[in-house]
């Protein structure tokens, strides 16, 4: 198993020293120069968009809270299927007419002048957010380390935030993408065969899957987790709002602002679909298939350590049922889920820091090389943070990526959305969906999570967008055509 995973590091390593080649300019390695296709760049959408969140968190999910987890699934599935039926070619259209580089960048453009606020701002909440994002991909890398090789999980946060860090920072947008087509592949096909290998093994052990869950709690085989009326619905609500965060994800939508036309929009979206339903079915079926293991006793001391910590469950079924070759295919295609967004975020804050804020706000302009080498030092920084950042909370995976959904979702959803379909929109809208969305999420995730039962991705979202609307109204935008 170990030297399978080692092959997989020497493919990575192979993919980063053959594709770092084509990034020879800043616009290259901020966003790829037009170099890459569809089918490439929608891979690349989804290995990043899934992360450790997908093998680990999800799938954890489904095994300790059962049927209700599917709200969540589907609200991820539709957040996926509207950005690419609906925000993809427009963003592309407003990346050719502004020749911008960053989601950041396409507020400015549109709204001259407020560069410099609109830059400090925005790359603020990008770095804030995405260094708790990162480091539940570090955390996640730990935990498959742990599980798969014994290894104390500091040290596999350490190899996990090297190897990212490392490869991210030698070639940029176009090898982050190169190496997320090789890492979405292996994802995808852990999330479908393990739950196939499972389905199998308990077909020839004779376990009744209809048994095992009908002595479940009624609270675990409910869609609702046994609640009802008001309950139930924001349940559901909670689950399915999800789907607003897709909406605002800079790392996401860079691959669309990418696209090179028309034609490659098209493919990249029934791909990114096709890849998005036999993933989250997998998942979804990953932790239903675990549950019904443990409880029949079938994977008898492998299930202790999911007393404490239920996000081990795909790791723990790797081990168990397959061989030490596939256990060690599959466990790779776990890191790649966290490598391939870990690498995409690191991307998205130093170019937030170096393009939003050091290029607005600096009166030294640096050269093309100058900026190359500043993207690759942040890179650097950023990724140093993060780890510290995975070292000292001790929340899971699921709960640290939903805290930064909800930051980054409700801060740039609101305010990207208006800015494609709403000709009124304007700069005080910009900055009331920002300030609006980061203030709200913060506040929402501390204080009125429990209170209410709404999670911060419902409830700060749909703040943000009223406010974006009604700064836009009390302060329109003026014309500048004359």
């Amino acid at each position: 198993m170990l030297i399978v995973f080692v092959l997989y590091l020497f493919a990575v390593t192979a993919i980063v020293v053959f594709s770092a080649r084509r990034s020879k300019t800043n616009i290259d390695f901020v966003l790829g120069g037009k170099k890459i296709s569809g089918v490439s760049l929608a891979i690349s959408e989804r290995a990043t968009g899934e992360s450790s969140w997908l093998l680990l968190g999800l799938t954890g999910y489904a095994f300790l809270d059962g049927y209700s987890t599917v709200w969540v699934a589907l609200g991820c599935v539709l957040g996926i299927i509207f950005i690419w039926t609906f925000m993809a070619e427009p963003l592309r259209k407003l990346t050719e007419e502004t020749g911008a580089l960053t989601i950041t960048a396409l507020f400015t453009k549109k709204f001259p002048g407020s560069e410099r606020s609109i830059g400090v701002l925005s790359a603020s909440i990008i770095v804030f957010f995405f260094l708790f994002y990162i480091a539940a991909q570090y955390s996640g890398a730990g935990k498959v380390f742990q599980e798969a090789f014994g290894m104390d999980p500091l040290w596999g946060m350490i190899i996990g935030s090297a190897l990212v860090t490392l490869y991210t920072m030698l070639g940029g947008f176009i090898t982050v993408v190169a190496t997320d087509v090789f890492q979405g592949m292996l994802m995808i096909v852990t999330l479908i065969v393990l739950p196939i290998v499972a389905l199998f093994f308990i077909a020839s052990n004779n376990i009744e899957i209809a048994n095992v869950l009908a002595n479940a709690t009624p609270e675990y085989t409910s869609i609702t987790a046994g609640k009802k009326g008001f309950s139930a619905v924001v349940l559901i609500l909670s689950g399915m709002s999800w789907a607003f965060g897709y909406t605002g994800q800079p790392q996401l939508l860079a691959r669309m602002m990418a696209l090179k036309d028309t034609k490659d929009a098209k493919t990249a979206k029934w791909v990114a679909i096709l890849w998005t339903l036999l993933a989250y079915i997998g998942a979804f079926a990953i932790g239903i298939i675990g549950y019904v293991l443990v409880k029949n006793g079938a994977l008898g001391e492998n299930a202790a350590i999911l007393a404490t910590d239920s996000e081990q469950i795909l790791p723990v079924m790797v081990m168990f049922l397959l061989t030490p070759i596939l256990a060690g295919i599959l466990l790779s295609g776990a890191v790649s889920a966290m490598m391939s967004t870990a690498s995409s975020q690191l991307m998205v804050c130093s170019s937030a820091v170096s393009e939003d804020l050091y290029h607005d706000l600096s009166k030294k302009k640096l050269s093309e090389k100058q900026m190359l080498w500043l993207n690759k030092l942040l890179i650097v920084l950023v990724g140093l943070v993060a780890f510290f950042i995975a070292l000292w909370f001790s929340d899971t995976v699921y709960g640290l990526v939903s805290y930064a959904w909800a930051g980054i979702g409700s801060s740039f959803g609101p305010a990207i959305l208006l800015l494609l379909f709403w000709k009124r929109f304007s700069k005080a809208g910009v900055f009331a969906s920002l300030i609006g969305g980061t203030s709200s999420a913060i506040i929402w995730k501390n204080f009125l999570l429990e209170p209410t039962g709404i999670s911060e991705r419902l409830g700060s979202f749909v703040i943000a967008f009223i406010l974006a609307v009604l700064f836009s109204l009390l302060f329109p935008k003026k014309d500048t055509s004359i």
